[in-house]
């Protein structure tokens, strides 16, 4: 699949741990060295801020989506390349579901999971055929990953929506998971659900 852009869902605080946000200005760095453009949150602070950075380092694009209610310089990067202010949430959700062509989740915590399970849970109703990668770097997402096993498991989830999600634990794979993915929604369940 070709892709040009890649929104990040992560957290607006940096973690126990400094390899999170080392990892995501890694990201960051490759991102601008593919060329890609990338779409956020917006937040200067956190793992957003980290990747934000460092691409723009880089000289590389960076889009922030924010809800007006958030303080500018306290909150939101005032040095990226663009920043667009929506009036809630969830419209910041759509317009970057809209707007990107791959999602990457790293480490994070209510926010991230909301964005997760909504992009996640859109690709399953077909709504868009975008690859989504979830970063378990340093097993961060272990008893996630244990949890979506279960719903397959116990009969919650279809194996072709379990195969929606890539899992990946370094930047190798993250990337060649973008590069190589591979939709396995069923069409036939899709036509069974939607009009």
């Amino acid at each position: 699949m070709k892709y040009q852009s890649v929104a990040l869902f992560c957290g607006s605080a940096e973690g126990n741990n400094p390899v999170y946000a080392q990892e995501a200005a890694k990201f960051g760095q490759l991102c601008a060295e593919r060329e890609l453009t990338l779409y956020y949150g917006g937040g200067c602070i956190g793992l957003m801020g980290a990747a934000a950075k460092a691409m723009m380092a880089r000289q590389g694009k960076v889009i922030g989506v924010a809800p007006d209610f958030f303080a500018n310089g306290e909150v939101l990067s005032d040095d990226i390349t663009e920043m667009i202010h929506v009036k809630t949430m969830s419209e910041r959700k759509q317009l970057i579901e809209r707007q990107a062509d791959a999602f990457v989740i790293f480490p994070g915590g209510y926010g991230t999971m909301d964005e997760f399970f909504e992009v996640l849970t859109d690709a399953q109703l077909g709504l868009h055929y975008k690859p989504i990668v979830l970063y378990n770097y340093n097993g961060f997402f272990d008893p996630l990953v244990a949890q979506l096993k279960r719903f397959l498991e116990e009969g919650f989830l279809r194996p072709f929506h379990f195969g929606l999600l890539i899992v990946a634990t370094n930047m190798d794979e993250l990337f060649n998971g973008l590069d190589n993915y591979t939709n396995t929604n069923d069409h036939t369940w899709l036509s069974k659900i939607k009009k």
